[in-house]
């Protein structure tokens, strides 16, 4: 099993990452928190989750331990596949998501798309007391990385709605009702960052 990735950020999106190690890339999926904390490097580590089918070999990627954890608990939970722990930690940070399940707080996790009230449920029921407390922070010391100048890193400084557009549709959603939230968002607030808009967006659909 892979532990983790070290190497270079050949291009970063907010729903995957492609590390090259050794001359060969790994195309590895991320949440947005995830995404936030490596959007300033271009190249580092990043702990790896291996999801092996019949079908399909899938690595998803973690900026932190404690998103690592979050992603392995909810995965235990009865009805939570891998895309839907994803979009549940692209929705919260981990501090968060972690506070909001060691309070048994329903409403936040009902206010996700595809998460009704069962599946919040047993979200709560079988992780309440399980999670250990987290500090709130950006960035553990095995993700940071050291600068580099070469190879830049094909995220986005500024809105785009079509990045947003098409993270949704990476997360499951209809690319119409993507696009119907993000317009409507861009209208109301036409600086938001790229991060934001996803998040808000999620939360709408």
């Amino acid at each position: 099993m892979i532990a983790y990735l070290k190497g270079i950020f050949t291009e970063l999106t907010p729903t995957a990452v492609i590390i090259e190690c050794s001359g060969v890339g790994y195309h590895v999926s991320i949440s947005l928190s995830t995404y936030t904390a490596l959007s300033s490097q271009k190249e580092g580590k990043v702990l790896i989750t291996e999801i092996i089918r019949e079908d399909a070999h899938l690595l998803f990627g973690f900026a932190t331990q404690d998103e690592q954890e979050l992603f392995r608990h909810l995965m235990s939970v009865s009805g939570v596949g891998p895309n839907t722990a994803r979009i549940i930690l692209s929705s919260y940070p981990p501090h968060e998501l972690n506070s909001i399940i060691t309070l048994g707080q329903i409403e936040p996790l009902k206010a996700i798309k595809g998460i009704g009230l069962k599946t919040a449920q047993r979200i709560l029921v079988d992780l309440r007391g399980k999670l250990p407390p987290m500090e709130q922070v950006e960035q553990s010391e095995g993700t940071k990385a050291k600068p580099s100048k070469a190879h830049p890193v094909q995220s986005l400084d500024t809105t785009t709605p079509q990045e947003a557009i098409s993270a949704l549709k990476m997360l499951g959603y209809p690319e119409a009702a993507a696009q119907k939230v993000v317009r409507q968002l861009i209208a109301t607030t036409p600086t938001i960052r790229v991060e934001e808009l996803i998040k808000q967006s999620l939360k709408l659909l």
